[in-house]
């Protein structure tokens, strides 16, 4: 008989699931993996690459060294804008590998549910928004190094341009899991491009335009920082509370229900014929990003408060009530707190200007006072009247550039009539006499001629910027003002000061002008514009 012995087998212990910890630290490697996938994506790189060198290239010389910094910050802005849109089509892309090259089937076998492979592409972005911080704050650092800078600037301002591009790569993230579609990214590419250029044009718009992850207010005019009125705080927290909803609806919208396991359908099918993440707080999250995002939105919507009206008024027509005053070698510099530091850079011009003058007038005391017209807000380019105290100069709050023989024309001015207002309609031969106290101490006197000018010319008649009311040159003295600025300054300088009582006398002619300084009669036509 044959006995048959039967051998048991223990069956092989079961492989315990992943736990969360597990599946938490896949999705720290899976951010990892996609993070130098998205770093090192060609339209990443190239935007990146476009973004640092035109903000270097722009730094070295913008606001020609003299920055305002509430300026300043909004000038970090825009160009986040085009590292953004590189990071959207990336991070969608990089959503849609596994179903362009069909390894979404693969994923199943792994510790990582859909919702959580989303968390990780979503992680994937913060790198990229960290560089972007990282080149706002170079950026602005820069400008605030530099020995000209004045002002304050806004941490709200500096959050728009990191926060912008969390919101785009968010939306790339987002349309990935509504859509299997590979032109869905680059059409929202175009409608974004169209919707803020369109949604751009109106800057003189209602709220709606603070809808736009930047809203910037173009003006030639720098505005002390606390009459700004812009809400760069609640902006911020618009842009946050967006970008975070954004995220988290993708992470929602995430599902495992049949469609998503079976790869069947469109995207934006699966996600209806399955379910949402499971996890409680995913909805709650939502819930909450999406009231933060309400609240910045209302909030920024407001009207200017209040007591910034009230302190644009009292800039624009009271300044002496808010500025600090020093007086030096028998001029009183008077400005606005955040512009103290500048009254040397004045200083230097006004004592250029007074060297060249006549004796009866070395010695006369000036009060030179900043202005500005803030009523109109930042947007606002009105012309201020121009002083009526006599021995009274104004000073923008911008300087640099063309803004110094600017200021020089608007002392000599001064120095030669007595007030500023009547310097502005001067049509006489006095003008010259005006012109080259302005000039004449330059570096490039006749570079300054031309930049003062509004047709950038050196010749014929031409009108003379200023603060206040510009001057009007003709051709007849151009032409003098150019002979005059050609010869030594020394030898001009020994006639004016002999001749300065009639050079300034009021309705002296062009040609005894020209006669007083040595020079013959100027053959260009003496006809004031109108």
């Amino acid at each position: 008989m044959t006995t048959t012995t039967t051998a048991t087998v223990a069956p092989p212990a079961e492989t315990a699931p992943a736990g969360p910890r597990a599946s938490w630290a896949a999705v720290l490697a899976l951010a990892g993996f996609e993070t130098r996938r998205l770093l090192t994506r060609l339209p990443v790189l190239l935007a990146f690459a476009v973004y640092i060198g035109w903000t270097v290239w722009r730094t070295r010389t913008s606001y020609e060294g003299f920055p305002a910094l509430q300026d300043a910050d909004r000038a970090t802005q825009a160009a986040p804008l085009l590292v953004g849109l590189a990071v959207l089509l990336s991070a969608n892309q990089a959503m849609l590998r596994s179903r362009r090259y069909d390894t979404e089937r693969h994923f199943a076998v792994l510790v990582l549910p859909p919702w959580r492979r989303t968390v990780a592409h979503l992680l994937s972005l913060v790198p990229a928004v960290l560089l972007v911080a990282v080149c706002v704050t170079g950026q602005f650092g820069w400008e605030a190094l530099k020995p000209g800078a004045v002002g304050n600037g806004s941490p709200g301002e500096l959050l728009v341009g990191p926060l912008s591009v969390l919101l785009l790569g968010a939306l790339g993230v987002l349309f990935a899991r509504l859509s299997d579609s590979a032109f869905v990214a680059p059409l929202l590419l175009v409608v974004l491009l169209f919707f803020s250029l369109f949604a751009a044009a109106p800057q003189d718009g209602g709220a709606t335009r603070w809808l736009m992850p930047v809203v910037d207010e173009y003006s030639t005019r720098t505005l002390p920082s606390e009459l700004l009125g812009r809400p760069a705080a609640w902006h911020a927290l618009y842009l946050a509370g967006l970008a975070l909803s954004v995220a988290l609806a993708a992470v929602l919208v995430s599902g495992e229900g049949a469609g998503a396991r079976s790869g069947s359908g469109s995207g934006v099918g699966r996600v209806l014929r399955g379910r949402f993440v499971g996890n409680r707080g995913v909805p709650a999250g939502l819930a909450g990003a999406v009231a933060l995002t309400l609240l910045g939105a209302v909030m920024q919507a407001g009207d200017v408060p209040a007591q910034t009206e009230k302190a644009r008024t009292r800039y624009s027509t009271a300044p002496q009530d808010l500025q600090k005053c020093v007086e030096r070698d028998g001029t009183t510099y008077c400005a606005f707190p955040e512009w103290t530091p500048r009254t040397d850079d004045w200083a230097e011009v006004v004592d250029r200007v007074r060297s060249l003058a006549g004796d009866a007038v070395q010695d006369r005391p000036l009060v030179v006072r900043q202005r500005v017209e803030a009523r109109y807000g930042p947007t606002g380019d009105a012309a201020m009247a121009p002083l009526t105290d006599p021995n009274q100069v104004s000073v923008g709050t911008t300087w640099g550039g063309n803004r110094v023989p600017e200021f020089a024309v608007a002392v000599a001015g001064v120095l030669v009539t007595g007030k500023e207002a009547e310097a502005g309609p001067l049509c006489d031969g006095r003008l010259v006499t005006v012109m080259w106290l302005a000039l004449a101490g330059g570096s490039d006197p006749m570079s300054d001629l031309s930049n003062i000018r509004l047709d950038d010319s050196t010749s014929g008649s031409a009108v003379v910027i200023s603060e206040t009311e510009p001057l009007s040159m003709t051709a007849a003295h151009t032409e003098l003002v150019r002979e005059l600025l050609d010869r030594p300054r020394e030898e001009i300088g020994a006639k004016v000061t002999a001749n300065w009582a009639e050079l300034t006398a009021p309705k002296v002619t062009t040609d005894r002008t020209a006669r007083l300084l040595g020079l013959d009669a100027p053959e260009e036509a003496d006809e004031c514009l109108e």
